[in-house]
């Protein structure tokens, strides 16, 4: 998996000398790419993310 370069809802870029850059989430798409989220972004769609779990997950 490529790390993040930037998320792809806010466009914040990721510097990967802050210990928060561990903090960063991704997803796929529909089509199965990564998608990489920043903590902030993560954090604010955190039911969005939950909600596409699949039931085995629960």
């Amino acid at each position: 998996m490529e790390p993040p370069q930037a998320c792809h809802l806010c466009g914040e870029r990721r510097d990967l000398s802050d210990p928060t850059s561990l903090a960063w989430g991704n997803d796929r798409d529909d089509e199965g790419r990564v998608r990489w989220l920043c903590p902030g972004c993560t954090r604010g769609h955190l039911r969005d993310i939950e909600a596409r779990l699949p039931d085995r997950w629960w």
